[in-house]
């Protein structure tokens, strides 16, 4: 079958080739994908995994082969799926409790987006508790994760800060959400009682400063690969503990069921948005990953991988 393989010698190290097909355990469907999108992990991972290998997170398609055991939806049946690698082929194998059926009302491409990206983004949320009536700070909010942060901070109730690098990039997101737009956590006015941060370094420094007593960092991603360094006795005084904790939503997540339903039934009934600002045929991955990798996307870059028929 069609794959995108790990190659040396090939813009971005992909290149559209060929690979073995999926060979399903027992409880895993196999999934004819149509559409998948793009996260910088997997451009990390591309730099460094052997040649062959297929990368791909996210894939959304059509269930061909359900599994073995009678779990999971039936053939024919559309899904979203997430998986350590294979998104980025003609098929997948997946486990069944990493995908979940999609509603008739939301498209395949704008599905794809959502188990990395979306996923990411309500569980930092789920961890930091309730947000309805308190300040949430989104660092890098204009990329892929960032976006859906403000979407479902503002859907809980929140007041929704977005920090971004640029004027330019904050463009949209007062309408995803954010009641306020500003150029970097130093420009914030007061305190914030969570954060959720895609950049580390002195941003995180700077955001977990502002936390209030009992606030809290959810820290997602280090984009500024910079170190984050607290000034002394930034961790002391406070009436109640202030925490920092790291946000994981890999392989072995035993919530992806409630988290894919929870984003599609949003999706489907129009209040989260996917925004993708990148989409094309996936043998333009090179493309794609130049603009992810050069931050100049808002929102995601959807590869579409076979096409979808007309509903």
């Amino acid at each position: 079958m069609r794959a995108l393989i790990v190659d040396p010698d090939a813009p971005a190290r992909l290149v559209l080739g060929e690979a073995p097909e999926p060979v399903p355990a027992a409880g895993q469907a196999v999934v004819e994908v149509r559409h998948s999108s793009l996260n910088s992990a997997e451009l990390y991972f591309a730099g460094r995994a052997e040649p062959g290998t297929v990368l791909g997170f996210d894939a959304a398609g059509v269930v061909v082969e359900p599994a073995a055991d009678g779990t999971g939806p039936a053939a024919g049946a559309r899904v979203v799926t997430f998986g350590d690698g294979g998104g980025w082929a003609e098929r997948r194998a997946v486990d069944v409790i990493d995908l979940a059926v999609v509603p008739d009302a939301v498209d395949l491409a704008d599905a794809a987006t959502l188990p990395v990206a979306a996923g990411t983004a309500l569980r930092a949320l789920w961890q930091a508790g309730p947000i309805a009536g308190r300040r949430v700070l989104v660092t890098g909010a204009s990329g892929g994760v960032g976006s859906f942060a403000v979407q479902l901070a503002a859907i809980g109730g929140a007041h929704v800060i977005a920090s971004v690098g640029s004027a330019a990039s904050g463009e949209g997101l007062a309408e995803l959400g954010a009641n306020e737009v500003v150029l970097g956590p130093e420009n914030v006015g007061g305190p914030v009682d969570v954060v959720i941060d895609m950049v580390g370094g002195a941003q995180l420094a700077a955001a977990y400063g502002l936390l209030t007593p009992g606030g809290s960092l959810q820290s997602i991603g280090w984009a500024s690969g910079e170190a984050a360094v607290l000034p002394p006795g930034s961790t002391l005084g406070r009436r109640s503990p202030t925490s920092i904790t790291s946000v994981y939503n890999g392989a072995g997540v035993t919530d992806r069921p409630a988290q894919l339903k929870a984003l599609l039934d949003l999706v489907a009934t129009g209040r989260l948005r996917p925004r993708v600002s990148w989409r094309g045929p996936w043998d333009r991955v090179a493309e794609a990953a130049d603009a992810l990798a050069g931050r100049r996307l808002q929102g995601k870059a959807v590869l579409d991988v076979t096409p979808e028929p007309s509903r």
